[in-house]
């Protein structure tokens, strides 16, 4: 054979080749490549999807986390300001008690005086009789001379 018909030949069967490639196996594989593109579009796509929603949790993590704080301190300026309250209170009612604390005893000092004057009163008169007693050098008796004793006990 000659190499022109050898050539020839190659090229009848290079072209049947090529056909047969293109009618029976490049349609699977452009399928198969086109089916992968696509996947790797769509996990592409779902990456940025996936990135914008964590960008956007992110943001309303943040938001609740200063949210949060203002709450804290909100709270903690009102325990605070009623603490103040409590100690304020708790200090008025010390005052109110003490008060009412110095008030009984004033009263009770004023009773325990009344009645230290009443047996000072007592026993000047008794005292006062004794002495008339022993000036007139006879006995005085306290039941017949009551009224007597009685007003000179107010005079005292």
């Amino acid at each position: 054979m000659s190499i022109n018909g050898t050539l020839l030949a190659q090229a009848i069967v290079f072209a049947l080749l090529v056909l047969f490639t293109m009618k029976f196996v490049w349609p699977p594989i452009a399928a198969a490549l086109d089916e992968r593109a696509s996947k790797i579009a769509d996990g592409l796509a779902a990456a940025d999807k996936a990135k914008s929603e964590l960008s956007s949790a992110n943001k309303r993590v943040e938001a609740e986390l200063a949210q949060s704080r203002t709450e804290t301190t909100a709270r903690l300026a009102d325990a605070e300001r009623r603490g103040q309250a409590i100690v304020e209170e708790a200090k008025s009612k010390a005052t109110e008690e003490g008060n009412k604390i110095i008030a009984a005893a004033k009263v009770e000092a004023e009773q325990q005086t009344v009645k230290a004057r009443e047996a000072l009163r007592e026993q000047v008169a008794a005292l006062a009789v004794k002495g008339a007693e022993q000036i007139l050098q006879k006995e005085v008796n306290a039941a017949v001379h009551a009224d007597l004793l009685g007003r000179l006990k107010t005079e005292l």
